[in-house]
């Protein structure tokens, strides 16, 4: 009798242990999430201040997305166990710091080529962390992070199209774009197939209205409208924002 009680303890202690460790997984994940929209987001806005250097609240808002992009560091540091996960957490600090240098001083094109190289350590780190922790997702975490997904692509989307304009129009950085344009267009259509009910669903028809009249804008090859074009893709992360909040609650 005494076996069978320490066995069905030590059950319930591994069941703890797993639960544990899953929601450690879903902080971890949730942070590496963010640190691609804030990668992709950074150096969009650093890109528009090395264009426009005297406007401070754009350097502001630049020195309240690093502290933000320092906080999901140490939310991952302070949760993961893995060693592999730590080593590349080692490789971000040094790219956050860099980054925090090149904010101390004034903008030129060197340091836009630094920024546009560390926004790409920061997004491939940040993925190789999530897949690292990645575990058996149900329907609607899928469909959470796909929308999660989609605002980072969208920044990055933004942050080619003003490079281009600045004068980083590079066969790479095109390549990079079109490829967001389509991982865009893939996850609408994914939207398109999931039965929202008729609230969400407007949403949803909204936000494929806005990419479609975006995508004209981001294939014209003479037409330029950064700041149109910036308030219209904060519009549409705002409505993919509402459905991430449908797929959260229906977790």
């Amino acid at each position: 009798m005494k076996q069978i009680f320490y066995i069905v303890l030590l059950l319930m202690s591994l069941s703890s242990s797993s639960e544990a460790g899953t929601r450690g997984d879903v902080n971890i994940i949730e942070a590496s999430e963010n640190i691609q929209y804030l990668s992709q987001s950074m150096v969009k806005e650093y890109l528009i201040f090395y264009k426009y250097p005297n406007q401070i609240l754009i350097k502001g808002k630049l020195e309240k997305t690093l502290a933000k992009l320092n906080n999901d560091l140490r939310v991952i540091a302070r949760t993961t166990k893995d060693t592999d996960t730590k080593d590349i957490l080692e490789f971000l600090s040094y790219s956050k710091e860099q980054i925090e240098d090149i904010f101390s001083h004034k903008p030129d094109k060197e340091k836009v080529a630094l920024m546009l190289d560390y926004s790409e350590t920061l997004l491939e780190g940040a993925n190789s962390i999530a897949n690292t922790h990645a575990y058996k997702f149900s329907k609607e975490e899928k469909m959470l992070m796909m929308t999660k997904k989609m605002k980072y692509l969208l920044e990055r989307i933004m942050k080619y199209y003003i490079a281009s304009y600045i004068g980083f129009d590079t066969s790479s950085n095109k390549k990079e774009m079109k490829s967001a344009i389509l991982a865009i267009q893939d996850n609408l259509q994914t939207m398109f197939l999931y039965n929202y009910p008729e609230n969400i669903d407007k949403i949803r028809k909204d936000i494929d209205k806005a990419w479609k009249v975006n995508k004209i804008f981001l294939n014209s090859k003479n037409l330029f409208i950064p700041r149109l074009m910036s308030n219209s893709i904060v519009y549409m992360e705002n409505d993919i924002d509402k459905i991430s909040l449908f797929h959260s609650r229906n977790q």
